[in-house]
């Protein structure tokens, strides 16, 4: 029996998880997925959740139930890739012969008080928080820090459904910077319309208790901060010896196993992914392929086989402008926007259908099948 070790269920950890159960099924497979907590959080829907909406409930023993999967709850605290055993925060010891790290990230800290003074979208307890903090405001200024496309989805979310508050989104760039200049025109006036004040060029230095200092010593006053401008990988990977890049992601090879560790595997956020076009940045939309490809990957290994090198294009760029409104930017392979894009009521249909409940999709896993989106994003798994 070939004990298989799966740390995080997020999207991309469930799918592998899932994946490779189905795939050892048959052949002596024992997998056990951890994680901290007992709720699948929808991170593509954080910013709803920060705005005061209800999402539904999945228990994730629920989530993997019928597949075999032994569910862990327990925070990972340290590994030990010499010994093979992964050590959580309540002194439990776990080892294993083959591990898939999809721990994801978490967000980059290293402004000065982020950590003590920022709300961040790490885990859904602290999601629930900001959205109390938020419902507690009877007015003030909420400051969104970074303009990608999660700062844009939750400046406009939290506008919309606290139209007392006044939001004020901080970036260097323009917001959406990635995206063609049509559908820019149409996020930009659906921020206008929703009362968000954008302010380029904005530099910040620092996180106070009530704001943010931005480069010149100015001080932007702020009744709640929310930091979204950017992650780095969990510290258990570097401090375990595995080899990472400069963000603490875990650099693989083709097959996705570490480049200086083969037993481990490192999946979406996580890992340092290469394309011929750069390297992956962490989305849904790459992470659950990451997760099934090196659940394949590491099957074909167990059978003695030559994993298949993954392979992985975008296709979108889907941003939610709060519940009324939407754009969605179609892209080359390499993220570059194409000619194509939606906005309106089409993109809000495309946006629900893309980030909506992942149920089908593991459903669809349970049965050994692959959904046809994976394919198109990968021309194929191994």
């Amino acid at each position: 029996m070939t004990d298989i070790l799966v740390l995080g269920a997020g999207y991309t950890g469930v799918a592998a998880a899932i994946r490779i159960a189905v795939r050892t099924r048959r052949t002596g497979g024992r997998v056990r997925l951890v994680n901290a907590s007992a709720r699948f959080t929808e991170r593509l829907r954080l910013h709803q959740t920060a705005a005061g909406q209800r999402l539904a409930d999945f228990p994730l023993a629920d989530v993997v139930a019928g597949t075999g999967i032994e569910f862990v709850q327990g925070r990972v605290a340290g590994l030990d890739v010499g010994r093979r055993q992964a050590r959580l925060e309540d002194g439990r010891v776990l080892g294993y012969d083959k591990l898939i790290y999809a721990l994801g990230a978490v967000t980059d800290a290293s402004v000065p008080g982020v950590a003590e003074h920022a709300f961040v979208y790490d885990d859904y307890a602290g999601t629930v928080r900001l959205a109390g903090h938020l419902a507690g405001l009877a007015s003030g200024t909420v400051v969104v820090a970074g303009g990608g496309l999660t700062g844009v989805e939750s400046a406009a979310e939290i506008a919309e459904a606290h139209p007392r508050l006044h939001v004020v989104l901080l970036t260097r760039g323009r917001p959406g910077s990635m995206m063609g200049e049509r559908a820019r025109a149409h996020l930009d006036a659906a921020l206008e319309r929703l009362g968000v004040e954008v302010r380029t060029g904005a530099d910040i230095t620092k996180v106070l208790p009530e704001g943010v200092e931005l480069a010149g010593g100015e001080l932007v006053h702020s009744d709640a901060t929310l930091w979204t401008t950017g992650t780095r990988g969990l510290p258990p990977a570097a401090e375990s010896g595995l080899s990472v890049d400069a963000r603490g992601r875990i650099v693989v090879d083709s097959a996705l196993r570490s480049v200086s560790h083969p037993d481990v595997y490192a999946v979406g956020d996580a890992a340092a992914v290469s394309q011929p076009y750069g390297v992956l940045h962490g989305t849904c939309q790459g992470g659950i392929p990451t997760g099934l490809h090196a659940a394949d990957s590491l099957a074909a290994t167990l059978r003695g086989r030559t994993p298949k090198a993954f392979r992985f294009g975008y296709v979108h760029q889907p941003v939610s402008l709060g519940r009324k409104d939407a754009v969605i930017q179609f892209t080359r392979p390499d993220d570059s926007p194409r000619r194509w894009y939606l906005r309106g009521r089409a993109a809000i249909a495309y946006k629900e259908a893309v980030s909506g409940s992942p149920l089908p999709t593991f459903g669809l896993l349970k049965r050994g099948l692959v959904p046809v989106w994976a394919f198109a994003l990968t021309g194929g798994l191994g």
